[in-house]
């Protein structure tokens, strides 16, 4: 094992610190490991600044380092300089340990701007595309618009062609708060909801009016409703605002020209040349000003919304030489705060969303790059039933554990430990395949949801995957909820979300802990999750295989089974445990220490 730190409580005294705070940062330097000194090095107005560490204390597994540095701007870099006692020199960054120099990229980051929500650390979050997900009595009654083709629940979903944005299964705001029993007996304690703003399409990203409710989910009393169940239940509800469009039917199209992109020939710019999905222009201040009022509108009371996911953050603010999206979320990250001090701010990104982080902005991604494709490729099928990977065509990136935790890392150290842990997790969305097309059955699904409930960040939920559902692309996975035929339910897969879900409630390590790599390769991966006074081992298998030595704990710590039905397991004296042959297998253990000789 190397020298380890990140940004979690175990390693740092304060991991939202005031501008201008001194905080201590720590080095855990696993024993037997000879050090002869640690530097900290921070940037403070853009230029380094070196600083000795002390050996802190010392524990069973490791020495502790110790260094002082000064949150001196809002984003603070920070990395060590460690040198053995042997003479070698090594920089520790978020990339790891390197022997030789790297850009400030990958440093660690200390974020004096203010914090995400407190609960949001806590969130499991179940998302609901309202059209498919429940319908109320009440939505038999209401017309069907002229766009739409109406459709009787089991109808199957048109996953390509012009019916995938018109079939309409009537499901509404009613139907959702008629089925929160289901939510949080899940587990899950936060409604993500897609657009519910009028439109001419069943998900509601060509929005014609932000100032209401659609009539087709209820309408505004709808919404309130359903607010006032949820949050009885200790519930959240997250909404999504479309910040870089509208629809060709919304009334500023037709009467705010400046709010948009026309060129003198009638002409405007689209979404990837998507005619009906106007582009706005937020060099526009009276946009800025209209757009501001509505997402505050939502968050107060009978709504009372508790943050927005926004939709197409990267493109927000940028065309040609345009380049306003951190001033966007900005914008709006003080506007929300101004009616909700406690509202999250969630960005849509498919790609690298990093620099668009730790700004003051967004409080997070959604984690498709750093946390969906690996996983993917990873636990993906030998045969795909789509060409399409999350926007990559052709080949699969890898398919080693060591290339997830690659790629995983190479995302994470390019943003704060506060940024990356308060971004949602994601197995799959309205916009993708279903996890289960993806894997190709249950057990692999289970060691997904596992990794998606275990590792860092906010684990986010489509609602069916815990059923089970199958999608090859994002039209086609939004497919109604089966309330009718619960014969058809996946029961297993049902219960092993609810288990997860249930254990990373009740074990603070998998919330707030840090992370460990302990081992990744070819069909293995294994990490610990750690507080000061909890460790949990998780261990994810792919494939059945040869069993697998991995070191890396405390001589003789002890490890009672949390989940996956294993026994309990045993460090021996040098630290190691055994990983049995079983596959696809997902097992959890918390970890303790115990006396020599037990």
């Amino acid at each position: 094992m190397t020298p380890h730190h990140d940004g979690s409580a175990l390693h740092v005294s304060n991991p939202a610190p005031e501008l201008g705070e001194t905080v201590s940062v720590f080095v855990r330097v696993p024993a037997g490991t000879r050090i002869s000194r640690i530097h900290a090095r921070f940037v403070r107005d853009g230029e380094p600044i070196f600083t000795p560490a002390r050996m802190d204390r010392r524990d069973a597994g490791a020495e502790w380092w110790r260094a002082e540095i000064v949150a001196g701007n809002p984003v603070t870099p920070y990395r060590f300089l460690i040198r053995t006692a042997t003479g070698a020199v090594r920089w520790l960054t978020g990339c790891g340990l390197t022997s030789y120099d790297v850009p400030d990229a990958t440093d660690f980051r200390l974020i004096a701007h203010p914090p995400p929500p407190a609960w949001a650390r806590d969130a499991i979050v179940y998302q609901i595309f309202p059209d498919r997900f429940a319908r109320s009595a009440a939505a038999a009654g209401r017309p069907t618009p002229g766009w739409a083709v109406r459709c009787d629940w089991d109808t199957p979903v048109e996953g390509h062609g012009p019916l995938a944005a018109t079939q309409l299964y009537g499901g509404d705001l009613d139907g959702v708060a008629e089925h929160l029993d289901h939510v949080a007996g899940l587990g899950a304690n936060t409604l993500y909801l897609t657009p519910f703003f009028p439109s001419a399409s069943n998900h509601r990203y060509d929005g014609s009016d932000f100032g209401t409710v659609d009539p087709l989910l209820g309408g505004n009393a709808a919404l309130a409703r359903l607010s006032a169940a949820a949050h009885a239940r200790g519930l959240r509800i997250i909404g999504d605002l479309t910040t870089n469009h509208t629809g060709v039917t919304h009334e500023w199209f037709r009467t705010e020209r400046d709010f948009y992109y026309f060129d003198d020939d009638g002409g405007y710019e689209s979404w990837l040349g998507v005619s009906s999905l106007p582009k706005l222009n937020w060099g526009s201040p009276e946009l800025r000003r209209r757009f501001t009022g509505l997402a505050q509108h939502w968050l107060a009371e009978p709504y009372a919304l508790d943050g927005w996911r926004i939709d197409v953050a990267n493109m927000t603010g940028r065309r040609g030489a345009d380049d306003l999206t951190r001033e966007v979320a900005n914008l709006l990250r003080r506007a929300v705060h101004q009616v909700r001090p406690d509202a999250m701010l969630l960005a849509e990104h498919g790609h690298d969303a990093t620099g668009d982080l730790d700004a003051d902005g967004w409080h997070g991604t959604m984690n498709y790059a750093g946390f969906t494709r690996p996983v993917w490729s990873w636990l993906r099928a030998d045969e795909l039933p789509f060409p399409d990977f999350l926007g990559v065509p052709g080949e699969i990136p890898f398919r080693d554990a060591a290339d997830l935790v690659s790629t995983m890392t190479a995302f994470s150290a390019r943003t704060s430990w506060r940024a990356m842990t308060h971004s949602w997790q994601i197995l799959s969305s309205h916009d993708t395949p279903r996890i289960r097309s993806v894997v190709g059955g249950p057990d692999r699904q289970e060691v997904a949801a596992g990794l998606l409930l275990t590792l860092p960040g906010t684990p986010m939920i489509f609602a069916g995957d815990e059923l089970g559902l199958a999608g090859v692309n994002g039209e086609h996975s939004r497919t109604p909820m089966p309330w009718a035929d619960p014969d058809g339910w996946d029961m297993r897969t049902l219960a092993r979300y609810r288990a997860l879900a249930r254990l990373r409630t009740r074990t603070p390590a998998l919330r707030d802990g840090g992370l460990r790599w302990l081992h990744a390769a070819g069909d293995v991966l294994v990490f610990l999750r750690e507080t000061a006074a909890d460790t949990v081992l998780v261990a994810a298998r792919r494939s059945a295989g040869l069993p697998v030595r991995v070191t890396g704990l405390v001589p003789h710590a002890w490890g009672d089974n949390l989940y996956g039905g294993a026994e309990p397991v045993k460090a021996g004296a040098d630290g190691s445990i055994d990983i049995d042959g079983d596959g696809p297998t997902f097992q959890v253990w918390s970890v303790r220490q115990h006396p020599e000789g037990c």
